[in-house]
């Protein structure tokens, strides 16, 4: 045997090496991909919370099971998102069908009442025409709500943002409660700054939010009889506060004040009952001005609504 035959044997033999090589890789390599998709299928019908967990040596096997298990993160806080979503929905409909049904059986009620008594006395017939008003009334304003959140939520609201002064607005808003604050014996403090303040807003939604939050520490915080309205401004940012002295919120109950339909336990009660929209609708409102709603509360000491805009410095 020659040396040419020698090299082609060599050569044949190292082709053979590698094609064998090569194809218990491929083998090995396909089983790698099977495993991996078995257990992303346990994870996707059965263990939803699960990572994707395999040991490989290949770089790029590691590279794609930390892509799929960011997708797996993503597709659980989605889910959860949707979850939470489906059921605050419930909830809503269930709250704003108990909360419609109680006026409307209330209005049913004395519309009875007037339509079966034809020899009812002018001062009672007054009367309950009267409170077939308010309830009336108390079942627009919840449907109103309701609408007004809808529209926010699918973006269906414009809401176009000016240059705005905005302790005027603060001033306005404050002045339209004080014949109820001076009936119900408040004392008010008023800290606006004297010289102008702008900033980025929208004047029908900023007198939105501070028409709620004022009614609220009204009615939440009439314990303190203390109502306090302060603006101030950073370099960047107009801060609006209102604040009452009453009994507060509850550290548990502070970050679901803002969800839809949710009201403390005594807003059932009916001198202070609210619909429970309202403080969601200028949550809404204040993010549509690229704004931001927060609320601290110390019981019996203060309890804080507060929201900043963008500040306009020229």
């Amino acid at each position: 045997m020659n040396i040419e035959n020698i090299f082609e044997w060599i050569v044949v033999l190292m082709m053979s090496v590698v094609i064998i090589w090569l194809w218990r890789e491929r083998v090995a390599y396909k089983r790698k991909i099977k495993d991996i998709r078995i257990a992303l299928e346990r994870i996707v019908t059965v263990n939803h919370a699960e990572k994707l967990l395999y040991v490989t040596g290949d770089v790029e096997l590691q590279r794609l099971m930390t892509e799929i298990n960011r997708l797996l993160d993503l597709n659980l806080r989605v889910s959860a998102d949707y979850n939470r979503g489906q059921i605050a929905m419930r909830k809503m409909i269930s709250n704003i069908s108990h909360d419609l049904k109680t006026p409307l059986t209330v209005v049913l009620g004395y519309a009875e009442m007037l339509d079966g008594d034809p020899d009812i006395l002018p001062e009672e017939r007054i009367k309950l025409l009267s409170r077939i008003h308010q309830k009336t009334s108390e079942a627009i304003e919840l449907i109103g709500s309701f609408f007004s959140l809808a529209k926010l939520e699918a973006n269906d609201t414009d809401i176009p943002l000016t240059r705005l002064e905005i302790g005027e607005l603060c001033r306005r808003s404050i002045l339209e409660f004080y014949d109820l604050l001076t009936a119900q014996g408040f004392t008010v403090h008023i800290d606006i700054p004297e010289h102008p303040i702008h900033a980025l807003g929208n004047e029908g939604a900023i007198g939105r939010v501070l028409s709620n939050l004022i009614s609220n520490a009204i009615r939440y915080g009439a314990e303190g009889r203390t109502l306090g309205l302060t603006l101030s401004e950073q370099q960047d940012t107009v801060r609006i506060e209102v604040w009452d002295r009453g009994k507060g919120i509850q550290e548990p109950e502070q970050d679901k004040v803002f969800e839809r339909m949710y009201t403390l336990e005594d807003s059932r009660n009916k001198a202070v009952q609210g619909s429970g929209l309202g403080l969601t609708i200028a949550k809404r409102l204040v993010e549509c001005m690229n704004g931001e709603m927060q609320l601290t509360s110390k019981p019996y000491d203060q309890t804080v609504f507060s929201f900043t805009l963008k500040k306009i410095n020229y």
